[in-house]
């Protein structure tokens, strides 16, 4: 009864056999448990499998969406380079052509400049020129001119009467003052050294302080004082009046 109650023992039987002939066949008894062992350690390796699949599938994955992510931050960066880089091209040929324009403004400029300073220099020149006392000191015609003293060289010149003493250059009037032989005298300071002076008869027209021109009056020849003393100075010393004067008549 015992033997009878005690469990049966279930093996499985592993038959290992080949088709070519007179192969032998091999017979490989294995317990139940160990089967099912077997059967276990196969599914946990294959579930693992599994399992290391899609987690490589989703490490895979994550790579390459990665990898898409830095190639389209790549395309955006280099997309914003070409936008960079056109702004600078633009503003560089901006900043050129304002270069070029103040280039030209800055030529225009300087040959307007230059033509000033020629222009201020040619009017200085003849503002110098108008203050040398090269012109006659009347305005007529005289009958007789002679030079009279050596170490006060002054030129006696008989005009008419009716006949304008004149001041020969540009300058201002530094004296007017009552004269031994000619009556009265005027004094012109014309600011480069020169200085003439004028000898005659009649009123003098203007006074200390006033400025004259090449051609304005200083007095009127009449009947009674047909001579005219005429000296020039330069740096306080006399200078022979001819020498400077143009004569014209």
């Amino acid at each position: 009864m015992e033997g009878s109650k005690r469990k049966k023992t279930t093996n499985h039987v592993i038959i290992v056999t080949s088709d070519a002939v007179g192969a032998n066949v091999r017979q490989f008894k294995i317990r139940t448990w160990v089967l099912g062992l077997i059967m276990i350690v196969l599914f946990a390796a294959f579930g693992a499998l599994l399992g290391y699949l899609f987690y490589e599938e989703r490490i895979w994955q994550a790579a390459i969406d990665k990898s898409n992510q830095q190639l389209h931050a790549m395309e955006e960066l280099t997309a914003e380079k070409d936008r960079v880089k056109a702004a600078m091209e633009h503003k560089e040929q901006q900043l050129n052509q304002e270069i070029q324009t103040l280039e030209n403004e800055v030529e225009v400029l300087s040959t307007t400049l230059n033509e000033k300073v020629e222009s201020e220099k040619k009017l200085t020149e003849e503002l110098e020129k108008l203050s040398v006392p090269t012109g006659f000191p009347i305005n007529g015609s005289a009958t007789d001119i002679e030079t009279t003293g050596i170490d006060r060289p002054s030129a006696k010149i008989t005009a008419l009467p009716g006949t304008m003493v004149i001041a020969s250059a540009r300058g201002t009037v530094i004296a007017v003052n009552d004269d031994v032989e000619y009556g009265h005298n005027v004094w012109v300071d014309h600011g480069n050294g020169y200085v003439t002076i004028y000898r005659n008869q009649g009123t003098p027209f203007v006074k200390r302080g006033d400025e004259v021109f090449l051609g304005t009056a200083l007095f009127l020849i009449d009947e009674k004082g047909t001579s005219v003393g005429y000296q020039i100075m330069l740096d306080g010393n006399y200078v022979n009046p001819l020498d400077l004067i143009e004569i014209k008549g």
